[in-house]
């Protein structure tokens, strides 16, 4: 059933879905206090307030241009895209030391997988939904030519570790909240956020280079830009000070288009099995 709705909506035009999204997210924003007050705090702790009723139309935008990105055929999907600072990831891919790219949920990040897998072959990491009616959708439609999908396991990170010592690129969400284990408390736009450290751990073992990388969404439906941008942070220390650098960056990169990002994310939520932060640092 919501596969044939997704595929029914991925006829209708961009500019119609993200005007349907619109309206869209601006009636969840009214009619869910909790979604209204997580995207609120959330947006006000980051300094990006202004930008408040911007972001409530963004959200709803990123929601409805997923038929479009997922069962649009990939010709049309990808003539929508346009692409900057490519030559800086296939520089690093002509000299055989791979790319680490991360995109955080800025913007369109769904459709920066098939803007890269259009130039090279991609590995990204994938963690499964939740909810089963969902699996056969999100996996189907991520299933692109020269995309390859690295389950969030162990197996993954084996999968993740090979492409990149073959010179390839991969790509990670590193604002996506890890699991037990797999992060560390650090600091995003002033409050502990637990963080992953597989993309720092992966840049040691392999020496690839980190990239940071999101597709701008245009107004009125015109498209995305994809832009490519070198990662100035140090990642020196334990992996605490690694995981804060990273978020670090990010945070620079969701000042370039602050009402874009999916501020209403649970980026603070306490994974299960993981001790608070003030309880971790005793």
């Amino acid at each position: 059933m919501l596969v044939s709705l997704f595929r029914l909506l991925s006829f209708l035009p961009l500019p119609a879905l993200h005007a349907i999204g619109v309206a869209t997210g601006w009636l969840v924003f009214l009619a869910s206090p909790s979604y209204r007050r997580r995207l609120k705090d959330n947006i006000n702790r980051a300094g990006h307030g202004a930008y408040l009723y911007r972001a409530v139309g963004e959200a709803g935008k990123g929601m409805f241009e997923l038929p479009f990105i997922w069962c649009a055929s990939p010709r049309r999907v990808l003539r929508t895209a346009k692409i900057e600072g490519w030559e800086l990831v296939q520089a690093h891919l002509d000299a055989g030391r791979g790319a680490i790219l991360l995109t955080p949920h800025l913007g369109c990040f769904e459709i920066a997988a098939q803007g890269v897998a259009m130039h090279t072959r991609l590995s990204a990491l994938y963690r499964p939904p939740r909810k089963a009616a969902l699996k056969p959708l999100i996996e189907g439609a991520r299933a692109r030519a020269n995309l390859q999908l690295a389950p969030a396991s162990l197996a993954g990170v084996r999968i993740l570790l090979k492409a990149l010592k073959s010179g390839q690129a991969i790509g990670l969400l590193p604002d996506q909240v890890p699991q037990f284990g797999e992060g560390v408390w650090a600091n995003f736009f002033g409050k502990p956020a637990y963080t992953m450290t597989l993309s720092a751990k992966l840049q040691q073992m392999s020496g690839a280079p980190i990239i940071l990388t999101y597709a701008e969404r245009l107004s009125w439906g015109r498209g995305f830009v994809l832009r490519f941008i070198p990662f100035d942070g140090e990642l020196e220390g334990n992996p605490q000070q690694q995981a804060t650098a990273i978020n670090a960056a990010m945070e620079k990169l969701i000042a370039r288009c602050p009402a874009q990002y999916i501020w209403s994310y649970n980026r603070y939520k306490v994974p299960a099995g993981v001790a608070k932060p003030e309880e971790a640092a005793q």
